[in-house]
């Protein structure tokens, strides 16, 4: 079914794509990170490959890029998107950390899971933050890092594909939205299970000793153990 769906897709939009072969860069170019963090500095949205599935980015502190993100995915603003950092040590910049077991994070993260902390950052948009808290993505994919470190912000992320549609592990498949990016970056394809397709699994660990899981994702079983092996409980709230 998924692959009736990127056919009809790209018989209907192939023409219309405003992303031209020139940008359509390989993450392994010469010239591609730079070529993304300007980019990224001067308001783009681009597609780009991460530890689980592509995703469209933005700068996280630059508002009008933010909605315009929004509006490439057809995605209702009341949803919040992550932020991408390029560095465990940076998440003391941007959320609450104070409260969880020492190292726990660094044996997280980098890899595919999205943590919910509370926001300590109010320079963020407000669409970032849900309830007081925000999501946060570190991937274990050295492209996505290197520009979160390059622009010195955190980068707004989400995944490549409209809302409710099914996400990408291959550019192709995401080819209904080109025509609104600034550039494809290509990292090949990603996965080719349909676990992968889950995303990042998505856990709150805002309250003390506890944690709660949002979304099974595709890291669950892994990301349960950690937090044991850390004295972490099963929130019941």
């Amino acid at each position: 079914m998924f692959r009736r769906y990127l056919s009809i897709m790209k018989t209907k939009v192939f023409t219309q794509a405003r992303v031209s072969r020139q940008d359509i860069i390989k993450v392994d170019d010469l010239e591609a990170e730079s070529h993304a963090v300007k980019l990224l500095n001067a308001g783009g949205i681009i597609a780009l490959p991460t530890d689980t599935i592509y995703g469209i980015a933005c700068d996280a502190t630059n508002v009008t890029a933010i909605s315009k993100l929004y509006s490439v995915k057809c995605r209702n603003e009341n949803k919040p998107l992550a932020i991408c950092l390029g560095e465990v040590k940076d998440l003391k910049n941007w959320a609450v950390v104070n409260h969880l077991p020492k190292d726990l994070l660094s044996n997280l993260l980098p890899g595919p899971v999205t943590l919910l902390l509370e926001s300590a950052n109010d320079t963020l948009d407000k669409s970032l933050i849900h309830q007081g808290k925000i999501g946060i993505r570190i991937p274990d994919y050295k492209f996505i890092r290197t520009l979160a470190n390059g622009v010195h912000k955190p980068l707004a992320l989400t995944s490549a594909n409209l809302s409710t549609q099914p996400s990408s592990v291959r550019i192709e498949e995401f080819i209904v939205i080109w025509n609104k990016l600034d550039a494809v970056f290509d990292g090949g394809c990603l996965n080719i299970s349909d676990k992968s397709r889950n995303g990042s699994t998505i856990v709150d660990l805002s309250e003390k000793g506890f944690y709660s899981i949002v979304r099974d994702g595709m890291a669950l079983d892994k990301t349960c153990k950690i937090l044991h092996q850390f004295g972490l409980g099963l929130s019941l709230n």
